[in-house]
């Protein structure tokens, strides 16, 4: 179906100059006749049709820049655009709807919804052009009977392009929420991973220096052994060691004191790590019964700084394992460099799809209830995860990023049935009639073509499946049951 406002294109940076009232010319009827010659639409026209449009038309030119009409003003007008090129862009956002060149038909249409224009439109150059008013329409349709079709080849032609730009804008959009969450996951790993990078330089001169010290010592091998097995202790205790935050604070005030006691400088430097990894004053009790003044000092430094270093070392793997998780469940969301038709795990693919998702879950509480032994089905799998997005996104919207999220897959005859149940407030059951509508939303301008629920379904229908809604206040689920067996539209 048309949309009811007018579909044009602007031209970047330029602007309206003027408000257009039209300027009546006077060329000479046969060129006029011979211009119209030249509109796509209109050939196969005989001479005497083309001249009843010249006649009945009023022929107007405008400068370039110069305003045609404003956004939400009344629709009136059939133009025939014989020179130059109209423009037209929304007040809000400046998306691209339509050019209107030399050689189209545009503006309404007989048949035509259209009331208001959806956009600013002026003249990218000079134009001229002809425009006939919609009280004419009846007229025209008795004297050219051809320019019902034409007009309505248009409509089609319109509607078509209008939906192709909306479904890219809407394509667009998934994919700018795709990426600003994947920013969002990626940005936590990375800046560990930076800082551990960026630390463990300095850490690894800071361990350098210590040891150099430690060898200045000239342990015999029997103190060396000793401290060895010391330090090997320590290890396996910090393993074991619980966290507490508080058992740590208290660990660090008695370590504190007990350095300070045995006369080691700068005991704040190598108390944090020593409390870190569990070490007590019974713990140092046995090194100093080994050590004593300096020497104790240097070791210990040597193994907070050892510590830290491989602290860092870890944070690092620990945050590139997380990108590569990250890249690797994009890689499985869109299944690349695979083949499109697959066999599909839907705990898998619902799965995937969270993880695409998990910058928004941290006020969601997740319950999931997946059969055991449910088996594989063949599905054009990145299509499928479409629909898992746009129900998830539906869901979390309307929880507002916080609540419970209910995920249940399980067999219910020849077909696995997958349920995605939200607590939101529920959709008002004078609109779920309609929430599968293209371009219907419920949500502010901007925020939404309404193409998400839309496109699902188009794609469970292509898997020769069915997706049902049912929603009250506090409880709303999307039922996607699709057939096991390989579907012979593949």
């Amino acid at each position: 179906m048309e949309s009811s406002t007018a579909t044009v294109l602007p031209v970047q940076g330029a602007a309206p100059t003027q408000a257009f009232a039209g300027e009546t010319q006077k060329t000479p009827l046969p060129e006029i006749v011979d211009a119209l010659r030249r509109v796509a639409v209109l050939h196969g026209l005989t001479d005497s049709e083309l001249e009843w449009l010249a006649t009945h038309a009023e022929e107007v030119s405008a400068p370039a820049g110069t305003a045609l009409f404003r956004e939400g003003d009344p629709a009136t007008k059939m133009w025939f655009i014989l020179r130059g090129e109209a423009h037209v862009r929304r007040s809000q956002g400046g998306l691209p709807l339509f050019v209107g060149r030399a050689g189209q038909i545009t503006g309404l249409l007989p048949f035509s919804r259209m009331k208001t224009h959806g956009g600013q439109g002026f003249a990218a150059s000079d134009l001229w052009a002809l425009q006939l008013d919609r009280d004419v329409f009846p007229e025209m349709l008795e004297a050219i009977p051809s320019m019902a079709q034409r007009c309505v080849s248009i409509l089609l032609d319109r509607v078509r392009e209008m939906t192709r730009l909306e479904q890219q804008t809407e394509k667009l959009n998934a994919l700018g929420k795709l990426a600003g969450n994947l920013a969002h996951e990626l940005n936590n790993p990375a800046s560990a991973a930076q800082r551990a990078a960026s630390g463990i330089i300095e850490e690894l001169q800071t361990y350098g220096h210590q040891k150099f010290l430690l060898g200045g010592l000239c342990l015999d091998d029997t103190h060396l052994e000793r401290i060895r097995a010391w330090r090997d202790r320590m290890v396996e205790q910090a393993k074991k060691r619980p966290a507490n935050s508080v058992t740590q604070a208290q660990r660090e005030d008695h370590l504190q004191r007990w350095l300070r006691d045995h006369g080691v400088e700068k005991s704040w430097q190598i108390v944090p790590d020593l409390a870190e990894v569990g070490i007590t004053t019974e713990n140092l009790d046995e090194l100093a019964a080994l050590l004593g003044g300096q020497h104790l000092e240097i070791v210990l430094s040597q193994f907070a700084s050892s510590g830290r270093t491989e602290r860092m070392a870890q944070a690092m793997v620990d945050s590139t394992k997380r990108i590569f998780d990250l890249i690797g469940a994009v890689k499985d969301y869109s299944w690349m460099d695979q083949a499109p038709i697959q066999e599909v795990d839907i705990r898998q693919s619902l799965e995937t799809t969270l993880a695409m998702l998990q910058s928004r879950l941290d006020k969601v509480t997740i319950e999931r209830r997946y059969a055991a032994d449910l088996p594989r089905i063949s599905a054009y799998a990145s299509e499928l995860n479409q629909v898992w997005m746009a129900l998830l996104e539906n869901a979390l919207d309307a929880m507002h990023d916080k609540g419970k999220l209910t995920l249940q897959v399980q067999l219910s005859g020849e077909f696995l049935v997958t349920e995605i149940w939200d607590n939101g407030p529920g959709i008002p059951e004078d609109i779920q009639a309609r929430i599968f509508e293209p371009f219907f939303t419920t949500k502010a301008p901007g925020s939404g073509l309404g193409l998400g629920l839309d496109t699902a379904q188009r794609i469970v229908r292509q898997h020769r499946g069915y997706l049902h809604v049912q929603s009250k206040p506090g409880e709303t689920c999307f039922q996607v049951r699709l057939p096991i067996e390989p579907l012979q539209a593949y």
